[in-house]
């Protein structure tokens, strides 16, 4: 404990600080939250310590506020410190991310609210249907303009036309502040019977419960109940007193999973994302701060909400590539979970039908603990896995007297018609969104590129026109060639061009297209996942959302229109990742009383990772692909971290490369790489070049990145960005 007059070190929630030294004026504990200002700028900090600048007493500032939340604990500080060694992200950084609410420490101010008037018979649009979500994820309360504006993404006129027709309605101005009440009480409802494999995982799970760490992972086929069998620990721990994080590598997930939850607990759990209002970010934030909360299902950001006897974490999907974030700083939210429960000392349960090559190396070294489920749940089988080979299959063209070349084999359009004439359902998947990727004149051979971005532009047939996948910037497509005047071209294939296929070959059937940019909110994906059950939709075409988690017992047959998608591309995770996607959309088949198929097209059906899935035999291929990536000595075995140079002007950034050139370590048994250009040269303007730190798995390369970057002065025009252990190298 500090007394009034005691000089303290506050860590404060920005990029460059390590603390600053600070007079208490009142009573304060290590981790308490306060308010001070740095250069008249007013910050809300955390107490790390006792001041050790040195400085003379006049120069150093006043506290101006003592929170009276409980602050962070000793083990909470330890984490932000250790996380910022591993990452490289400053202490003040990683502050950042707990201390993303503001306005959890400022007094509530008034605004004005509106509501959605549901029974008001409108003429339906896709950005009136994105308000309607936006209430419905949040429990159709009301909501401030800018709260909709952010929510339903949609723009200021939108909404202002909307009151303007009566469709929101103005209630009473009120303060921003809630008082929603989160502090729900869970039961065990008893509900779930766990089979004899499940009930000997929740068995050794619950050995660790109470205060003790382990990572357990919880390794079962697509189908086989992980799910019941964590809901049994989160029970185990809630029922101790603890507080429990389920994390999910997207939020959409939980479309099924809160009727499992609600069904197992009695209520719902809070959910943690993106698209929630300040107002309800605010009072989860002060709920989970106050210990009222104690359950939250949310995306990695949760993590770092600022939790009080925290005692269980669990990572469903731990493979998933959403755990890395790259935007406010690099980290691995698995890594960081598990970095986070060794410090406070309660178990992390990792779920996953294909986990990560870095889990299995630490189930092989003994360092986590391996719970095996392999049979499904209630007696569903695995489906069968087969491919068709492209070499020899030519798809047929469709579209009347304008031609269209095919993308879907016979041998699968064969199979489509015999599944829906049985009344089953289809899903056809592809991971590529749009129509076309390539927009090109077929005389002169212009391209259309993003002009703030080093990629071609994608051709949305749905909304006619070219979209930047890299920073979200669209244009109309021309109608002819904007160098030449000649006709332009679509190439390739995207999701939307599917369906179109699917519509001309199969008139009859009901389709749906499922991707980011169909399905903007959870309401909307709940919307679908209700259409499947109830029989609305025949054929579902979708990306990558389609492979996580959703449960359709009369889906029987998934094809995979390009199963090559990922195989052949520059990151040493290819191989893995494919395997990972394919085998996750191969589960979706065959999960209710039905035998279900999978056709892989392919023109690589020798390929040891198209091989593997069809055998369903994930531990040949990850032993191999392990092999390999141990005589490279890449990750797991090896430890690599990636230091991105970007500048606005391609002169400067050449210069400060060359200046890190020059003063470029000799590293013993490591080595630095580079600089190249960044496989995305240009991103929003800003030029980008790579080095490529690369040591064996026992290298401390942080210290040596650390002190090399410090040895020149970094330009204000110039950024640097550092991944540890990159998952992509775009």
């Amino acid at each position: 404990m500090f007394n009034p007059g005691d000089i303290v070190k506050v860590l404060i929630p920005n990029v460059i600080n390590e603390g600053y030294d600070y007079r208490l004026s009142s009573i304060a504990n290590l981790g308490a939250f306060v308010r001070v200002s740095v250069m008249n700028k007013p910050y809300i900090g955390v107490i790390i310590g006792p001041g050790d600048s040195g400085l003379p007493n006049a120069k150093i500032k006043n506290i101006s506020q003592v929170f009276d939340y409980p602050g962070l604990s000793e083990s909470d500080l330890l984490w932000i410190k250790k996380m910022s060694e591993w990452t490289m992200m400053s202490m003040g950084a990683v502050l950042r991310l707990i201390v993303n609410v503001p306005d959890a420490f400022i007094p509530p101010k008034i605004e004005q609210l509106y509501s959605f008037k549901f029974d008001k018979k409108i003429r339906n649009t896709e950005s009136r249907q994105a308000v309607a979500d936006a209430f419905a994820a949040n429990d159709n309360e009301s909501m401030s303009k800018s709260d909709i504006q952010n929510i339903a993404r949609v723009s200021a006129a939108v909404v202002n036309t909307m009151i303007k027709n009566g469709i929101l309605e103005e209630k009473d101005t009120r303060k921003i502040v809630q008082n929603k009440n989160f502090d729900y009480e869970y039961f065990n409802t008893g509900s779930v019977v766990l089979n004899a494999e499940q009930k000997l995982a929740a068995s050794e799970i619950g050995k660790h419960i109470n205060n003790d760490f382990s990572v357990n992972l919880l390794d079962g086929i697509t189908g086989s109940g992980k799910t019941q069998v964590y809901f049994d620990s989160v029970w185990r721990a809630y029922d101790n007193g603890k507080s429990i994080l389920l994390m999910m590598p997207e939020i959409a997930l939980t479309a099924q999973f809160m009727a499992r939850f609600e069904s197992r607990f009695g209520a719902k759990p809070v959910v943690w994302h993106s698209n929630l209002t300040a107002a309800n970010r605010r009072e989860i934030w002060r709920g989970v701060a106050r210990g009222d909360i104690r359950i939250v299902v949310g995306t990695r950001s949760a993590l770092f909400l600022p939790w009080q006897n925290l005692g269980l974490i669990v990572v469903d999907e731990e493979h998933d590539g959403s755990y890395k974030q790259i935007d406010m700083g690099n980290y691995h939210a698995r890594d960081m979970a598990i970095l986070r429960a060794k410090i406070s000392g309660f178990p992390i349960i990792l779920a996953s039908a294909t986990p990560s090559s870095e889990t299995v190396e630490n189930v092989k070294s003994g360092k986590y603990k391996d719970l095996r489920l392999i049979s499904r749940f209630g007696g569903a089988q695995m489906p069968t896995i087969e491919t068709i080979d492209m070499r020899s299959e030519r798809p047929a063209v469709y579209g009347g007297e304008e031609k269209q070349f095919g993308n879907l084999s016979p041998t699968l359009c064969n199979e489509i018609e015999k599944t829906l004439s049985e009344k089953q359902q289809v899903m056809l998947f592809i991971n590529r969104r749009g129509f076309a990727p390539i927009t090109q004149c077929r005389k002169c051979g212009w391209v259309a590129t993003c002009q703030d971005c080093s990629v071609g532009m994608t051709y949305h047939k749905r909304n006619g026109k070219l979209l930047c996948h890299i920073c979200g910037r669209t244009e109309p497509i021309p109608n002819k060639c904007p160098q030449c005047g000649n006709e332009i071209s679509m190439w390739g294939m995207g999701l939307e061009k599917i369906q179109e296929e699917v519509n001309a070959k199969f008139p009859n059937a009901k389709t749906a297209l499922v991707s980011s940019d169909t399905m903007m909110s959870r309401q909307s994906l709940e919307r679908l996942v209700q259409k499947m059950e109830s029989g609305e939709i025949d054929i579902i075409i979708g990306t990558q959302i389609l492979a996580k988690g959703h449960h359709f017992p009369n889906l029987t047959l998934v094809g995979v229109v390009d199963a090559d998608m990922g195989l052949f591309g520059s990151d040493f995770r290819a191989g893995e990742h494919t395997f990972q996607q394919l085998f996750q959309v191969a589960g979706r088949a065959g999960r209710g009383d039905k035998p279900g198929r999978v056709l892989l097209q392919t023109f690589q059906p020798k390929h040891p990772v198209i091989k593997s899935i069809c055998s369903c035999n994930r531990d040949e291929f990850m032993a191999t692909d392990m092999e390999s990536r141990r005589a490279a000595q890449m990750p797991p075995y090896g430890q690599l971290i990636a230091v991105i140079v970007e500048a606005q002007k391609e002169n400067v950034l050449q210069k400060y490369c060359a200046d890190l050139v020059a003063t470029a370590p000799s590293l013993n048994g490591a080595k630095i790489m580079g600089p190249i250009t960044a496989q995305v040269y240009q991103i929003r303007n800003w030029y980008r070049m790579r080095f490529l730190v690369a040591g064996s798995v026992r290298s401390n390369l942080q210290p040596i990145v650390k002190q090399w970057l410090s040895k020149i002065k970094q330009p204000t025009n110039v950024r640097v960005k550092i991944d540890v252990n990159p998952h992509n190298f775009s």
